[in-house]
């Protein structure tokens, strides 16, 4: 509300987690913050099998990974994941004005289940409240739990609660599928709550990923919503309106505040059939992706049947690259316009300096909701 933008990123060298803030739209940025992760006590030899993201825990010392940030209600919080530890942070900041903020809050551990969690995300309430999410399987094929921890008070002295348990996933810590196969996917549970002072004021939003049967690389987008701060949920509604079997990966969720919107997007391999078509880039099924997207008007009660944002189709592979598309992505939404971003190496839009099918970019493209 005070048009100050922030950001969180990581390092290739550095195991902190930043902190940036633009007063200008993105225009400029400074570094407001460098929060060095607390290593908990008891934490044994350092591991390479649960991170992702940043490397800097390969010498030993604590890193972050997966940061996300959330600001509103005076306040702007992030929750990363510690390696070596696989444990759950999060740390906030009192906002009082453009360009004014108070100091950020040491780091605090969010209580996780079977004392480990990561591909988190955090979302601030119209009240100060804080809500992480995440899930317990930070390696392996064989699917996963979701948890949830709500901090009632933000800033208060309450502390994260008790995690709660949210959904059972087949999507593991790093789930292997041809969409993804260098860097996998997990099942990037995303929260998002409702601020807008409407008729759903209050509301918080979850997706998720799951997978129908084990292995199988048929994943769907599933979506749920809590009137209480996640303590019940609506039953789990797929949103991916497909009738095939390839993948959906990747969703992203976020809700206009000037109308209480929400929209989602997600990778979706739908039209690789491998025969060619509009959806094929190399004769094999379910290897390339689009970006699709939907969204509701109501609340969450219904969706708008799913369409198709960018214009061309991307294949990881031709990246050259270990990352694939990424472990992660976002969305925007304000005033009737939702901004998907997504790595794209499709060349639709005719400039991407790499060509077509080589390194991936970032592609964004408006949809106005009316």
């Amino acid at each position: 509300s005070f048009g100050n933008l922030w950001m969180t990123y990581l390092f290739t060298d550095s195991g902190n987690v930043p902190i940036a803030l633009s007063t200008d739209g993105g225009l400029t940025w400074e570094k407001v913050a460098d929060v060095v992760p607390v290593k908990p006590k008891g934490v044994g030899s350092p591991t390479t099998s649960g991170s992702k993201g940043n490397q800097a825990h390969l010498r030993g010392t604590a890193s972050g990974d997966q940061p996300s940030i959330s600001a509103a209600a005076g306040s702007v919080w992030v929750s990363y994941t510690v390696y070596p530890s696989t444990v759950v942070q999060a740390f906030g900041a009192p906002v009082t004005g453009l360009g004014r903020f108070g100091a950020f809050t040491a780091p605090q551990n969010v209580p996780t289940a079977f004392g480990r969690g990561n591909y988190g995300d955090t979302a601030v309430g119209p009240d100060g409240q804080v809500m992480v999410t995440y899930q317990d399987q930070t390696v392996g094929q064989g699917g996963a739990r979701i948890y949830t921890a709500l901090d009632p008070d933000g800033l208060g002295g309450d502390g994260f609660d008790t995690p709660r348990f949210f959904a059972r996933t087949r999507v593991g810590g790093f789930d292997y599928l041809p969409v993804q196969p260098h860097r996998s996917v997990d099942a990037e549970a995303s929260l998002a709550y409702d601020r807008s002072g409407g008729a759903n004021h209050g509301r918080l939003y979850a997706i998720w990923t799951q997978e129908v049967k084990n292995e199988s690389d048929n994943m769907d987008i599933m979506f749920q919503y809590s009137d209480d701060d996640g303590a019940t949920w609506t039953s789990a509604v797929r949103l991916n309106d497909d009738a095939g079997t390839n993948s959906q990966v990747n969703p992203s969720i976020s809700v206009d505040q000037a109308t209480g919107f929400v929209g989602v997007a997600w990778y979706d391999a739908r039209n690789d059939l491998g025969d060619g078509g509009p959806g094929d880039t190399n004769g094999i099924p379910n290897d390339d992706v689009q970006v699709w997207a939907t969204f509701s008007t109501d609340g969450g009660a219904t969706f708008a049947p799913n369409f198709q944002v960018s214009a061309g189709t991307s294949n990881s592979s031709g990246a050259e690259s270990s990352f694939d598309f990424g472990d992660y992505r976002h969305s925007a939404f304000q005033s009737g316009s939702f901004y998907p971003v997504w790595s794209d190496n499709s060349n639709s839009t005719g400039d991407n300096p790499d060509g077509t099918l080589h390194q991936l970019d970032l592609y964004t493209a408006q949809v106005t909701v009316p």
